[in-house]
């Protein structure tokens, strides 16, 4: 009797039993769970509102409708729409408050080249002007001004921007407003972005704008490293924002610390504060890892960026400003930096001139000081520092502690350029410029919490009756 073949396929089939169990069960509750700041009530998903993932037909009213929909449960718990796998061409949208929008895994959101399907704004009040033009702006690709508890997230779903059509006409003058930037909100409270992929945007991609208690967490942001003013997220005249575990590819400054355009943005006077930035990596060969700046106006204070690695990326944090800017940038505690192929590690700029009109005050002058920065291991280097105050307004309280820094085959003679400047050095392996005297030192991080630290997500699901992907 052949006994062993029947006993194994008989535990084999209880196996598959058990298994099948286990799915079907997985079926009928919850199966697919993601962090967010708030859970929602409601679920639809973008195919009840007749949206279509072929890559080619439009989808901007089906977005329009789903959002209009989904905006009456804001008081009775929020709403979630859900983007499933596929390709979803749209124009620009606007999303509503007790939110959540969740791009599955292989689910494309496609911005239209059309820009007919891009409503135009006007400038935004810190800046006086469009970025990249006189005129006003399209709107964001997802956009929300007013907003209280938004997510942005998914399984790593992506947003592709299709920039390219963008870049040449900026890159010809043919466009006489500025280009839209992938995710924007303005005026807002409680907004998440998290878990997502974008690619090619037009111009800048995330910019939260005059709003707080902003998370911005797990994002890969690719663009062509030649493409113009593709930054990858923008914090502008924000307060208690949290930048953490992202990854980006870019053709400006990965990160774009903003707060308003010279007399615009003084007179705005909304500056950024209580920022954290953490465990982030940059490729940008013409531009920096952060930048503080040059558009700050209003006002830089209380940034605090750790753990951050560079590859063959300009600068590490750079301050960029000029006369006319006004405003300050104070309190800024970066530790633990790994960089690979710099072309400067340290720079700080007073002469970065670009002003929006001829109505600037050449009187305001921005304040720099205490700018700290500590643990520091950079190879390949060509350019150590390159300090560059204003005459008559120096940048002070300069501090930069053990710092390893390891030269390229052909560095340049001069490693320390400092003009206008004033601080100290401690442990520093290439030779300070005097401007900034050793002194045994190790500069300072705050101890205490922001209160965007204190966040406690939440642990959310999708019903598994609106997902394909399972």
């Amino acid at each position: 009797m052949d006994l062993c073949p029947k006993s194994s396929n008989y535990l084999l089939g209880i196996f598959f039993s058990i298994i099948l169990s286990l799915t079907r069960l997985g079926e009928c509750t919850n199966t697919i769970q993601y962090s967010a700041i708030t859970c929602r009530k409601h679920t639809a998903v973008l195919t009840d509102f007749g949206g279509v993932g072929d890559g080619k037909t439009s989808n901007t009213k089906a977005f329009h409708s789903a959002i209009a929909n989904l905006s009456q449960y804001a008081s009775d718990g929020g709403a979630q729409l859900i983007v499933q796998p596929g390709k979803w061409l749209t124009g620009a949208f606007n999303v509503t408050s007790h939110f959540t929008l969740y791009l599955q895994k292989d689910a494309i959101l496609l911005a239209s080249q059309d820009e007919a399907e891009w409503p135009v704004l006007a400038p935004l009040p810190s800046y006086g002007r469009g970025r990249d033009g006189p005129g006003g702006r399209f709107s964001s690709f997802i956009f929300g001004t007013n907003l209280t508890d938004v997510v942005i997230t998914g399984n790593n779903g992506t947003i592709d921007g299709q920039g390219a059509t963008w870049w040449t006409k900026f890159r010809s003058g043919l466009l006489k407003i500025t280009r839209p930037y992938l995710i924007e909100f303005l005026y807002s409270d409680q907004i998440q972005i998290s878990n997502l992929t974008l690619i090619n945007s037009p111009s800048w991609n995330v910019h939260p704008t005059y709003s707080s208690n902003v998370l911005i967490q797990w994002l890969t942001i690719l663009a062509p490293v030649d493409s113009p003013n593709t930054d990858g997220i923008d914090p502008d005249s924000c307060t208690n924002t949290r930048i953490e575990d992202c990854y980006i590819v870019s053709g400006d400054d990965c990160i774009a610390v903003k707060s308003g355009w010279d007399q615009y943005g003084i007179k705005f006077g909304v500056p950024t504060r209580q920022l954290i930035i953490r465990r982030l990596t940059c490729i940008s060969p013409d531009s920096a890892t952060i930048a503080l700046g040059s558009e700050m106006s209003g006002g830089i204070q209380d940034v605090r960026a750790e753990d951050i690695t560079a590859i063959n990326t300009q600068s590490g944090v750079r301050i960029k400003t000029a006369i006319g800017r006004g405003g300050f940038v104070k309190d800024v505690f970066v530790r633990k930096m790994n960089f690979q192929t710099m072309k400067y590690v340290f720079w700080m700029t007073g002469s970065y001139g670009s002003h929006p009109d001829e109505g600037y005050d050449p009187k305001a002058l921005p304040n720099i000081t205490q700018i700290n920065y500590n643990d520091v291991v950079a190879k390949n280097v060509t350019y150590t520092a390159r300090l560059d105050g204003i005459k008559n307004d120096p940048f002070t309280g300069i501090c930069i502690s053990n710092a390893d820094i390891t030269l390229t085959e052909k560095p340049k003679k001069l490693q320390w350029n400092c003009t206008d400047i004033a601080g100290v050095t401690s442990n520093v392996t290439t030779k300070a410029c005097d401007l900034l005297p050793e002194k045994k030192i190790d500069c300072p991080f705050p101890k205490d919490t922001l209160p965007i630290d204190n966040i406690k997500l939440q642990t959310c699901s999708l019903p598994s009756s609106k997902l394909l992907d399972l």
